[in-house]
């Protein structure tokens, strides 16, 4: 072996040797440049945020050290208003009537709008292949509906229907419709894909894709929208409910226009011990499908 080749190699592996020290300091300077940029996103972020409190404040004439200071006051007066005296505790069989009133509409909107919202987004998904602009229209619609608060249809539907119960149903109705329309439209388009093409593959009729394919792939994840729905429903039906003169919210406006503050916290107390059986029993349900 010459004497310029066992020069060249030795040059080679110095060569290596450097290459390879300079490696972890370039990774040193990469990861303080992204921790820069972090701490930079974080601090612009930050200022931005507190800019907008501040022009807020200002032109809402908003005090934050009084709206602090006040805190302990609205608890104590909570405290010693809201708790439910003896004649609270006689109307809570008319409370219970009402708050099981309230549970059932939202079950029953839930569950209608889940059925027409299956429905729709058969038509909106692309698993199924449908009408590019049918789709289009349908999740332009969903769209329209979810983004529309139910206090609006509310208010909307006041005029037509007035104050009863048709107009909380249809106000839950609509916002409730157009989201589980989405809802269910991305649970099929992410879960069925590889099921469906199997079956358009074996020759399966649509009929068939739904059933076989659609259906079974994508109910833990529908089941899972519906109960959560459930939950949401029961809580707005009380807001829905001073509005339109029905169910418990009709109840805690009553009570409490008519400073019967024990009466109205035994309302507010009923409805939490509710929402929570319902979440409760909402996991116990996820459990067994998921």
């Amino acid at each position: 072996m010459s004497a310029e080749t066992t020069g060249v190699r030795e040059q080679g592996s110095g060569l290596r040797r450097r290459g390879r020290g300079l490696e972890p300091k370039k990774e040193k300077k990469n990861q303080a440049s992204v921790f820069a940029k972090r701490k930079r996103t974080f601090l612009i972020t930050f200022l931005g945020v507190f800019g907008l409190f501040a022009i807020s404040s200002f032109v809402t004439n908003y005090d934050a050290a009084l709206g602090l200071a006040s805190i302990p006051k609205a608890i104590s007066w909570l405290a010693t208003n809201f708790i439910p005296d003896e004649m609270a505790w006689s109307r809570l069989p008319n409370i219970l009537t009402k708050l099981v009133e309230t549970a059932l509409l939202a079950v029953a909107v839930t569950v209608i709008a889940a059925i027409c919202a299956f429905a729709l987004s058969l038509l909106g998904t692309k698993t199924t292949k449908a009408n590019p602009w049918v789709a289009r229209l349908v999740r332009v619609v969903a769209a329209f509906l979810r983004n529309v608060p139910n206090v609006v249809w509310a208010i909307l539907l006041l005029f037509s229907f007035g104050q009863n119960i048709l107009t909380g149903f249809f106000a839950l109705f609509f916002a409730t419709f157009g989201m589980l329309t989405r809802m269910f439209i991305e649970t099929i388009d992410e879960v069925s894909s590889a099921c469906v093409e199997a079956l358009r593959a074996a020759g399966a009729t649509s009929l068939q894709i739904i059933f076989h394919g659609i259906i079974p792939s994508s109910m833990p994840g529908m089941v899972s929208w519906i109960l959560y729905m459930i939950e949401f429903n029961i809580r707005d039906s009380t807001l829905i409910g001073i509005l339109t003169g029905t169910g418990i919210g009709y109840l805690f406006d009553l009570y409490y226009k008519r400073l019967y503050y024990g009466s109205a916290g035994l309302v507010v107390i009923s409805i939490v011990v509710l929402v929570i059986t319902i979440e409760l029993l909402s996991n116990k349900v996820r459990k067994v499908v998921m």
